[in-house]
């Protein structure tokens, strides 16, 4: 272990990028900390109420802006990518099949918060063994983080027109995590733009969630409804949901760049529970036991039990009519949950057209 004074950062940086492949992570880049050129885009999708009830959003929005304020002493950000798609087939055909129920890609699997926190832990510690003492903090979408506009900087890609992180030899069905460090490690060049005048993700969206090219008003958007909003789902906005019942893919799917996406070799990402091909009614028969048993240690277990059942009522009375369906739903009538109840009453009602 060497002195900081006596460290060749170049050679750090290079041997850090050889660490996260290990651990891994396809992509590691470093950046600075300066993020002030994304504060006017945060403060005025904040000021237009785009956020919703994501209100953790409206909080802290300087640390997102000055990450040494959330982390005293950061000097530069190690930013990583890893891959989750376990798919391949870029096809809108699993949402065209109205009985079966579509989970988000990412959320199909185990969550990936701990386990990549661990291995950006692991990191750490090697940085440790060669770099000696240095100030650290590790983040996997757990603080105020601007983690795309970071990614960016640190030239894992560029934030798209549909606000993820498009890497033009990856796409973008990949997570993101940081390293905050002390150590004043070489910089890379951030990601160009090459969106072009494609506009597919923002025409494909069933809500109309885009306001524009990287404007998404959340309040619209699936993946806000089935997963941060508690309350009942607007009625103009529960037609065009269709069988999505935890989250969205539409506009990473039409996304030409995710041709050039790889099957991830994580096994923990693998579908669990057949959460890629399941039918509707077969989930929305799971019992409050059952929900809370085989969502453990998956993404799909924050929404709770209710709003589960909120999400496929949703999609069952978009869904084909069948007695079956009407008999699931009728099944649920008498649900204590008044939230559930509504959603039901809607879905019937749609069915018994």
């Amino acid at each position: 272990m060497k002195g900081r004074t006596d460290l060749d950062f170049p050679a750090l940086a290079g041997r850090i990028r050889e660490w996260g492949s290990e651990l891994g992570f396809q992509q590691v880049g470093i950046t600075d900390i300066d993020l002030e050129s994304y504060r006017d885009h945060l403060e005025s999708w904040l000021a237009r109420r785009h956020h919703g009830e994501m209100a953790y959003m409206a909080r802290n929005h300087d640390k997102r802006c000055h990450p040494d304020k959330l982390h005293p002493g950061a000097a530069r950000i190690v930013s990583v990518r890893m891959d989750y798609d376990h798919v391949g087939e870029q096809s809108l055909e699993p949402m065209e099949e109205g009985d079966t129920a579509y989970v988000a890609r990412y959320a199909r699997g185990r969550d990936y918060h701990k386990m990549m926190r661990v291995r950006l832990q692991r990191l750490a510690d090697r940085i440790e063994a060669e770099a000696g003492g240095h100030s650290y903090r590790a983040f996997v979408d757990s603080a105020p983080v601007l983690e795309r506009a970071i990614a960016e900087k640190a030239g894992l890609g560029w934030v798209g027109k549909n606000t993820m992180l498009i890497n033009p030899e990856a796409g973008s069905w990949f997570f993101l995590g940081e390293l905050f460090t002390d150590l004043p490690l070489p910089v890379d060049e951030p990601g160009g733009e090459h969106c072009g005048t494609c506009r597919a993700c923002l025409d494909i969206c069933p809500t109309g969630a885009f306001t524009g090219p990287n404007s998404l008003d959340a309040r619209k958007c699936i993946s806000y409804l089935t997963i941060e909003l508690r309350g009942p789902i607007p009625e103009e906005l529960r037609e065009p949901m269709g069988n999505r019942i935890f989250g969205c893919d539409d506009c990473q799917i039409v996304c030409p760049w995710n041709k050039f996406a790889r099957i991830s070799g994580e096994s923990d990402f693998a579908p669990r529970h057949r959460l890629d091909t399941a039918g509707l009614r077969e989930l929305f028969a799971w019992t409050e036991e059952e929900f809370l048993r085989r969502t453990a240690g998956s993404p799909i277990r924050r929404i709770g039990y209710e709003c589960w059942l909120r999400n496929i009522a949703v999609a069952l009375g978009n869904a084909p009519a069948s007695e079956a369906t009407v008999a699931a739903l009728r099944a649920r009538l008498d649900h204590p949950s008044e939230l559930v109840g509504e959603h039901v009453r809607w879905a019937l009602s749609r069915q018994l057209k």
